[in-house]
């Protein structure tokens, strides 16, 4: 029986890069995988769809492009390509993956992995294998979660997953859920034509965001066509061929709305039963593996990263988490992992990215506030791109200038956000961002211009 210093369990992005810095740090690992190496989110989740993401605003860009002088006669799509080209961007990358684990010497092996007492993992694939380990991460993921009364038949009830490969846009949609994969959705099927109703029980898009920055969102839906319902809630729904009847409750009154297909986007469920983890004195809590802020559950021989654990569900965080747990393990680490540093990314057009407090975030937790903002419609290079919806807004200390959250809503939104975050983690204020020059024109002007209007010296607006 092989005998290593270090099993992972899910070779996504928090597995595969914990693999890869036990190696470098010198442990004898392995990873377990049962699919391509990469996880839902290089396979079935954020790489695909951003590939979809971007041959829709291609075609957004072309269809709006006469007063650039672009003209276009005759413009179409090809769906089933830009399907196809998202499953080569996405097996190119699990590849890649591949390559990295051979590098490293990271032996992949093939199955589904399970615990079988404290130091035992057991991995069924092709072939049953046992292999021991001084410690084991959990790195299993998340998968789709559904509603009752809305069981998925992949026709004309669709998750993310069958959403990535299905071959033709509806005339129209039902999109059940208003977070991060309900509204990248409505875009992708509102771009290409569809009929695009989003439901969400919460008061607002994207809940949880500030509050500003989703009715921005809203608002520039709106101008696209989405309808948007919010308090509204899923109620039943009636199938017949070729359509569907999605019945709604929004506030006491009953709504009907009829689609083609429905899309269930409500959130995702933790992958934590039939590991052995309960059996081994892993504690589970609605699903989620219990852990320490060193990564480590009751029992300290077993870790656990990523969706595995609960909130924020995103692969950054997974991979950060991944090398937080490694190098605790090996005294390379002592200080936890800051949630409120990291960045969410919203890959919609207007992109939506955040991190930290909103203001009223900042604002319940005794926080006395200032806020700076800064609309790209008074940026000159958002101005020459054409692209002039959304805002920078900065949630600040009034007496220290403590960054204490980032919120963007526009074009670049999702790139942008990073050199805030960077500005948090050295501790910079708004003084030093706004004394920090940009170049010009450039889309991070609007940064340095809220960082400017926080401290009570705005220039451009």
């Amino acid at each position: 029986m092989e005998r290593y210093d270090l099993v992972v369990i899910g070779a996504g992005p928090g597995g595969y890069v914990a693999a890869i810095r036990a190696a470098q740090l010198g442990l004898n690992v392995a990873i377990v995988e049962k699919d391509q190496p990469g996880g839902v989110c290089l396979n079935w989740g954020c790489i695909p769809s951003k590939a979809i993401l971007t041959s829709a605003e291609m075609y957004e860009d072309l269809k709006h492009g006469e007063p650039y002088g672009i003209k276009v006669s005759g413009l179409s799509f090809d769906y089933p390509q830009v399907i196809k080209r998202s499953r080569q961007v996405a097996g190119r990358l699990a590849k890649g993956v591949e390559y990295l684990l051979k590098k490293n010497r990271v032996p992949l092996l093939k199955g589904t992995g399970r615990l079988e007492g404290n130091n035992r993992v057991v991995i069924e694939g092709q072939e049953t294998q046992q292999v021991e380990a001084e410690r084991i991460l959990i790195a299993t993921g998340s998968r789709e979660r559904t509603l009752p009364g809305l069981e998925v038949d992949g026709k004309q009830v669709l998750t993310s997953y069958e959403a990535l490969t299905e071959q033709a846009i509806p005339e129209s949609i039902v999109i059940i859920g208003g977070g991060a994969i309900g509204v990248e959705f409505a875009y992708i099927y509102s771009t290409f034509g569809s009929r695009v109703t989003v439901v969400e029980m919460e008061k607002q898009l994207l809940p949880g965001i500030d509050a500003e920055i989703a009715k921005e969102l809203e608002r520039a839906f709106k101008k696209k066509g989405i309808e948007v319902l919010t308090q509204t809630m899923f109620h039943s729904l009636e199938k017949y061929p070729g359509r569907v009847e999605v019945n709604l409750d929004s506030a006491g009154t009953r709504k009907e709305r009829t689609a083609n297909k429905v899309l269930v986007a409500v959130g995702r469920a933790p992958i934590s039963a039939d590991l052995g983890l309960e059996e081994a004195g892993v504690g589970i809590e609605r699903g989620y593996v219990q852990i320490n802020e060193q990564m480590q559950t009751a029992n300290t021989a077993v870790y656990a990263i990523g969706d595995v654990n609960g909130p924020p569900l995103l692969a950054h965080a997974a991979s950060e988490e991944g090398i937080a747990a490694v190098e605790y393990m090996t005294g390379e680490r002592e200080k936890g992992i800051d949630a409120s540093r990291i960045p969410a990314c919203i890959y919609c057009q207007p992109q939506v990215a955040v991190f930290g407090l909103s203001e009223e975030q900042a604002q319940a937790q005794g926080h006395e506030v200032k806020v700076g903002r800064f609309p790209f419609r008074a940026l000159g290079k958002a101005l020459a791109a054409g692209h002039d919806e959304g805002l920078v807004k900065l949630v600040v200390d009034k007496e220290y200038g403590e960054i204490l959250g980032c919120h963007i809503i526009g074009r670049g939104a999702t790139d942008l956000i990073a050199e805030v975050g960077l500005a948090r983690t050295l501790e910079a204020t708004t003084a030093e961002l706004s004394e920090t020059v940009h170049a010009h024109p450039t889309l991070s002007e609007a940064i340095m211009e809220a960082a400017l209007d926080a401290e009570g010296r705005g220039i451009n607006f």
